[in-house]
């Protein structure tokens, strides 16, 4: 038996293909003294068992790079290893039933145009000639993706870990990790035992790749990886005589995929409402385990599929298969540094796409622990977007039980999840539900995204063209355009920065000048050294030494991490102070005349001008006044202690009444701010995107002798730019832009919408996305043709490098 090393560079803790690929992409970037550790025997938890669909498109472009990267990674593995991965590309057909998937298939397909990806639409006949053995009586739409593959899950594993060892990595089966060690928000070792034989490994680099154990390993060391494994099932036919290879075909309507492999059939489910395994603890001794068989649960499934493929009622069931997989509450995996603890990465919770997904996580994962940064923006899957909260058991339990499910839902545009709700409140949201609002989940917070007029159904009835609220949406925004609007930001992430190293640090952190009067808001970003954009906030000064950071909810624990990452030996105290306040918005036209109904404070332009932040009295107490908007009107945001933000509410809603003041909820907001151009971070902005191609150079102040992604600014300006933010606005006013939508240039494909909505004031659907402009003037790059493809087909669109709603903005400083 070989002896473990006594220190490393990097310890990896989990041998499913995940573990193996992050050791084997950390050896191929140069790493010694990796050392890969399995509790069991390599792929004995979830790997063996995965049904090894390797499909390209993923929801996002950068979630289909790594994708794309795990294809081509599979298929030349055989070749460096000697270990066959059964990997083959037989293509995958998609095909819908209904209306709505229809309209969700073809976007899809869109979709992959623009991010490289080669799909084609197929009609029944050419499904028939594809799949001869399916019924396709009532299809609605399918595509076609040749270049979708399939392989032998755990000999990818292996093969993955053969190479990393090829390169000097050493792999121990049958040994437990029982601690981590920390000094000072730093890993400094791992504690191990195999059999009676115990010992330690210093290392700064801790990766937790530990499949459905990532969540109770993870809480060994005090990080936070929300998971829970599920039981998921698929039955294996006997032998068909005359089967050949088939493409994977998936019908989500029915919740099943079908896979062809040797001569058999697969076919797998995502039940609706699945069941959670294993809540309290994973058995000590599992390794290459089944569940019992739960046939009453899959019957359903079996039903729709022997009328979908006829010849399954003659084929006999060779294995009916139940095994564990780990879900999320948010359906994507979790990868990355681990905000909690230096040193510390987490690459797992693959939601039943380990297989596609771990050969370009692995990648990603060692490119980000080599160089501190990620290879591109991968925001959808960073362990950071996680709320501490998540981690809860029984949270997890009901959450789950609908996430593997949603994997084949109809993924409608601003769908809510239906489980675990109602965690997370503002103060102000029982009075907020009294008065018709229908809220929506972000981060865990239960916000208002519209109001309900009297009489009407208080739900989403979900579409891909003009839901049931788009009416509700329609008149929260013109109030907001044409009088007042109040809506309720309390969410809001809000960091104080403290001590008297406070400026110095803020300054170092930040794009913008933080050397400004006490009062002052900075509208700015934190940059990586790339010039990319880690955040985009506001920085208000509220006294010689100390200053309020706000930020988005979902992003308030990876702002922290960046933070704290970044103080360094300066005299700084980070607190957290999101629940401490409230945050009421008042915005519109007459917002300046409400507020002087309630406070005996002076509202001018004068006094209190853009970007000013100051203490005023509202009814019978104290708030402070943020004069900043995101909705491109005049308006302020109201910083209420968290106890007295009820009192604040009803007298402004009491004053509001002769106003016309209407209670307006967030998907206005996001109408409104995307007519004005305004950036939303995770989208249209993200560590991938240059801060001066994305239109921000203005929140830059170059002068500063020392940030943080300083050098890539300028440069950038002495290069000249790569890409331009535009803004765009579909001619066709019934069409409607989400994301991902391709945007044609002289009808060639140059780019996607990074995010759409309708704007109600400018009477079409408005999205952003970039466009090339290497070497070319804005003049160039405007004089052009603009299309937008929207379900398979091309839209003329108007483009504008200036906001199309206010681009002067007189109506935000009047």
């Amino acid at each position: 038996m070989n002896a473990l090393p006594t220190q490393a560079r990097a310890v990896i803790v989990g041998g499913g293909i995940a573990g193996c690929s992050v050791a084997y992409h950390l050896t191929k970037l140069g790493w010694k003294d990796v050392v890969l550790l399995e509790r069991k025997r390599l792929t004995s938890g979830t790997t063996w068992h995965a049904a090894g669909l390797i499909a390209q498109l993923r929801a996002s472009k950068n979630m289909t790079r790594l994708a794309k990267y795990s294809q081509e990674l599979y298929g030349e593995l055989e070749a460096e290893t000697g270990i066959a991965t059964g990997f083959r590309r037989c293509g995958s057909i998609t095909m819908a039933l209904t209306e709505a998937r229809r309209e969700e298939v073809l976007r899809q397909a869109s979709m992959a145009r623009s991010f490289g990806v080669e799909v084609h639409e197929v009609s029944d006949a050419e499904v028939r000639e594809l799949y001869p053995h399916v019924n396709t009586e009532d299809m609605t739409a399918a595509v076609h993706l040749p270049l979708d593959g399939q392989g032998d899950p755990a000999n990818i594993a292996l093969s993955l870990a053969k190479g990393a060892r090829q390169r000097g990595a050493q792999v121990f089966e049958g040994v437990e990790v029982t601690g981590v060690d920390q000094d000072r928000g730093r890993v400094t070792a791992i504690h191990w035992r195999r059999g009676d034989e115990t010992g330690t490994i210093t290392t700064p680099n801790v990766v937790n790749c530990g499949g459905m154990w990532a969540r109770d390993f993870g809480k060994m060391a005090g990080v936070n990886v929300p998971l829970q494994a599920c039981e998921h099932f698929y039955i294996v036919t006997e032998n068909i005589a005359g089967m050949t290879q088939l493409p994977v075909l998936r019908v989500p309507d029915e919740c099943a995929y079908y896979k062809e492999d040797a001569g058999k059939i697969l076919l797998g489910a995502f039940e609706p409402v699945a069941k959670p395994w294993a809540v309290d603890g994973i058995p000590a001794d599992f390794e290459f385990d089944q569940l019992p068989e739960d046939f009453d649960h899959f019957e359903p499934i079996l039903e729709q599929a022997v009328s979908r493929v006829p010849m399954l009622a003659e084929a006999g069931i060779h294995t009916f298969f139940n095994g564990p997989e780990s879900f999320t509450p948010d359906d994507a995996y979790h990868l990355g540094p681990a905000p909690e603890l230096d040193g510390y990465y987490v690459c797992a919770g693959f939601n039943s796409i380990g297989i596609q997904s771990s050969g370009g996580a692995g990648m990603a994962l060692a490119h980000w622990m080599d160089t501190g940064l990620p290879p591109f923006d991968i925001g959808d899957v960073d362990i950071a977007r996680m709320q501490p909260f998540q981690r809860n058991k029984r949270y997890l339990k009901e959450r789950v039980s609908e996430t593997l499910g949603l994997l084949y839902a109809d993924h409608f545009p601003y769908r809510q999840k239906a489980t675990s709700r109602g965690i997370r409140r503002s103060p102000l949201h029982n009075l907020l539900a009294e008065n018709g609002a229908v809220f929506g989940e972000f981060a865990g917070w239960e916000r208002a995204n519209w109001f309900a007029n009297e009489g009407q159904e208080r739900e989403y009835r979900y579409d891909w063209g003009r839901q049931n609220w788009f009416d509700n949406q329609k008149a929260e925004h013109d109030a907001i355009r044409n009088g007042v609007g109040l809506y309720d930001m309390s969410s809001f992430g809000k960091i104080k920065v403290e001590g008297p190293d406070a400026e110095a640090f803020l300054n170092h952190v930040c794009g913008g000048d933080m050397s400004v009067p006490v009062g002052k808001i900075v509208y700015t970003q934190m940059l990586n050294v790339n010039g990319g954009i880690e955040a985009d906030i506001t920085v208000t000064r509220l006294s010689e030494t100390s200053y309020i950071v706000v930020t988005p909810a979902a992003t308030l624990v990876r702002d922290m991490a960046w933070m704290r990452r970044h103080v360094g030996d300066r005299f700084v105290v980070l607190t957290d102070m999101t629940s401490a306040e409230a945050v009421i918005c008042v915005m519109g036209p007459k917002s300046r005349d409400l507020l002087k109904a309630v406070s005996p404070d002076d509202w001018s332009n004068e006094v209190h001008p853009f970007g000013k932040a100051r203490e005023v009295e509202i009814g019978m107490t104290l708030a402070r006044a943020h004069r900043v908007t995101y909705v491109g009107e005049l308006g302020w945001e109201l910083y209420v202690p968290t106890d007295q933000a009820a009192h604040v509410f009803e007298v402004l809603w009491q004053a509001g009444a002769p106003l016309g003041l209407k209670l307006c909820g967030l998907h206005m907001m996001d109408s409104c701010r995307i007519e004005k151009g305004f950036r939303h971070f995770g989208h249209d902005i993200t560590g991938e995107d240059h801060v001066l191609e994305a239109g921000l150079g203005f929140a830059v102040k170059t002068a500063k002798p020392d940030f943080i992604g300083r050098d890539a600014v300028l440069s950038r300006k002495e290069g000249g730019l790569q890409m331009r933010m535009l803004q765009f606005q579909l001619t066709d006013p019934d069409k409607m832009l989400f994301h991902a939508e391709p945007i044609l240039r002289d009808g060639e494909i140059v780019s996607y919408v990074t995010s759409g909505n309708y704007g109600h004031t400018l009477g079409g659907a408005i999205g952003m996305g970039y466009v090339p402009c290497a070497g070319q003037s804005v003049a160039e790059v405007l004089d052009s043709t603009y299309q937008i493809e929207v379900a398979g087909e091309r839209v003329t669109a108007t483009a504008s490098l200036k906001p199309l709603y206010d681009p002067k903005s007189e109506r935000v400083k009047v």
